[in-house]
């Protein structure tokens, strides 16, 4: 069974087209996580799941300080975080797998991995969220706004998104609340929130 979804057989030019340090600054998605990871204090422990190589967006929350554990379920792309990023905590599982280092995170970031899984899959995969976040821990993840089924540019795998209005659905029935949505120059949404329930009080 490929736990990588698809991800280990095209490792290679996946590494050569985004995995590098020379592409870092100007790569999908760095801007993004890096104005969420300026509002997590420093030194906070955030996991990165699906982190892939490390380049370009684990990096990022090393650079503003933060204390990052990274889980991938390719090998491939683990030995190449490790070789880029020495000395973060990584494990080579599936996130659905994971026992995720037997702890609970102050934030956990998720871009490009909750479309690669099956419905019931990604309703686990919230689950867990919540599973391993601290009281008003926060949560970045991608998938579409809309409800939608595609062929992963790479793998030619299913890809499906429950659309922005299932997703929220989820969280709330997990204990986590949306704050923000937003999306990037690749059309990526993003789905900005914490554990906890907003206080509607001091809206």
């Amino acid at each position: 069974m490929d736990r990588s979804n698809g991800y280990e057989a095209v490792s290679e030019e996946f590494l050569a087209r985004r995995g590098s340090s020379g592409t870092r600054s100007t790569a999908i998605g760095v801007t993004e996580v890096r104005k969420w990871a300026i509002t997590l204090p420093r030194g906070s422990s955030v996991i990165d799941l699906g982190c892939g190589p490390g380049f370009p967006i684990t990096a990022v929350l090393v650079e503003e300080g933060l204390q990052v554990f990274g889980v991938d379920a390719a090998p491939s792309f683990v030995a190449a975080l490790q070789r880029n990023l020495p000395g973060i905590p990584i494990v080579c599982e599936s996130v659905l797998e994971s026992r995720l280092f037997d702890r609970a995170f102050d934030a956990v970031l998720s871009i490009g991995l909750m479309f690669l899984l099956k419905a019931e899959e990604q309703d686990r995969l919230i689950q867990r969220f919540a599973e391993i976040l601290v009281p008003g821990g926060r949560l970045l993840f991608t998938s579409t706004a809309k409800p939608a089924v595609w062929n992963d540019a790479m793998t030619g795998l299913e890809s499906v998104s429950l659309g922005a209005e299932e997703y929220k659905k989820l969280l709330g029935a997990a204990g986590i609340s949306v704050t923000e949505e937003f999306e990037d120059v690749g059309e990526n949404h993003y789905f900005d929130g914490f554990k906890g329930k907003i206080d509607t009080h001091t809206l």
